[in-house]
């Protein structure tokens, strides 16, 4: 079986995932380099996780290696320069959230990877999740009715890394590092519909740093679906990822961490709730496939297919940069305490300077 080769470019938390998900889900890869920052915690990640070849040089790594794709897991600030090196050495990209720092950057990317046909791959994995994923088979089963809310949540006290906290290395505080999320699933619940206007309020509640820790950002897509995003750094007791589907027949609760089912009310019922739960009007449980919680081993899986077998990718660059102007219209929208229509053209450094006002 012909096997994608791919290249790693970080050593952190979410490189690690990645490692994990490759080494138990993804048999369609051979992870055969990795770089880091820092070659003593390369050697230890290369190491651990049985890759050959480790490297502190992007350069060096693509130019002595033989790879196909290339897994990019660092840090905001390096998104682009990492990105643009791998579209230039004729690699397929797959990008950790969110796709860079400004949309200038997420649109040279996207151009250099057009320009020489290559896979440019987003790595939202809310778009994978299994039990997420259940809950929008129940959307289009009709479940729910005509769906006109939506809501997003994820929450926790605050990130691993001090990058995360600075403007100039992560562009954004909450927002940028948990709203993407949000963004990129309201996008994908709605098929993509176009973003009619975006409004945000945010503050620094918790953390001593110059970027944002609490946001609350509502969008109004154009068939008329709201989406509520609320992302914080500042929420105690661990990770809570949550999503709520509104609709005119029904409603889904889904939490990503806790249980294993996603509580439904459905005025007209649907295909299965649970084993033996009959009627599934009313109030049910209904069940996911626990295996593969959220949603990384199958996205990788996909992308890998991607590559191989020369397919479009469900979700791509162009998403990540729609999720990142969207970001943009709230950190404005949290400035002027006003709605901010969409498309969105202000330039700036760093999208959290929007809100700072500088």
């Amino acid at each position: 079986m012909k096997k994608l080769k791919v290249a790693l470019f970080g050593t952190g938390f979410v490189a690690n995932i990645h490692m994990e998900s490759y080494n138990r889900f993804v048999h369609t890869v051979d992870v055969v380099a990795v770089y880091g920052r820092n070659m003593a915690n390369t050697q230890k990640f290369a190491k651990e996780h049985n890759i050959p070849a480790c490297y502190d040089d992007m350069e060096k790594l693509l130019r002595e290696e033989e790879v196909d794709m290339v897994d990019i897991c660092l840090p905001n600030y390096l998104h682009h320069t990492a990105g643009m090196l791998a579209a230039r050495n004729n690699k397929h990209i797959v990008m950790e959230k969110p796709l860079c720092l400004t949309l200038e950057e997420a649109d040279e990317m996207i151009a250099e990877c057009k320009k020489r046909n290559l896979k440019f791959m987003y790595a939202e994995e809310l778009c994978f999740a299994p039990k997420y994923e259940r809950v929008r088979a129940l959307v289009e089963s009709g479940a729910v009715g005509k769906v006109y809310m939506l809501k997003q949540g994820e929450k926790h006290n605050g990130p691993h890394s001090p990058w995360f906290y600075k403007k100039e290395t992560a562009g954004g505080g909450a927002l940028m590092d948990l709203g993407c999320h949000a963004m990129a699933w309201f996008r994908w619940m709605t098929k993509n519909n176009p973003v009619k206007t975006v409004f945000a309020d945010m503050k620094t509640v918790l953390h001593d740093t110059d970027v944002d820790d609490n946001t609350v950002t509502i969008v109004e897509f154009e068939n008329g679906v709201i989406g509520v995003a609320e992302n914080s750094w500042a929420r105690h007791g661990g990770m809570d990822d949550r999503i709520e589907i509104h609709g005119t027949h029904g409603v889904s609760y889904a939490d990503l961490f806790q249980g294993n089912s996603a509580l439904t009310y459905s005025t007209e019922g649907y295909d299965y709730a649970a084993e033996k739960a009959g009627a599934t009007t009313g109030w049910t449980f209904t069940m996911y496939d626990e295996v593969f919680n959220q949603g990384y081993p199958q996205e990788l899986a996909h992308f890998a297919d991607c590559v191989l077998n020369d397919k479009e990718p469900l979700v791509t660059a162009e998403d990540g940069r729609a999720a990142l102007e969207m970001i943009y219209a709230a950190y404005e929208s949290a400035r002027t305490g006003q709605k901010v229509a969409l498309p969105f053209h202000k330039k700036v450094k760093y999208p959290i300077e929007l809100w700072l006002g500088n």
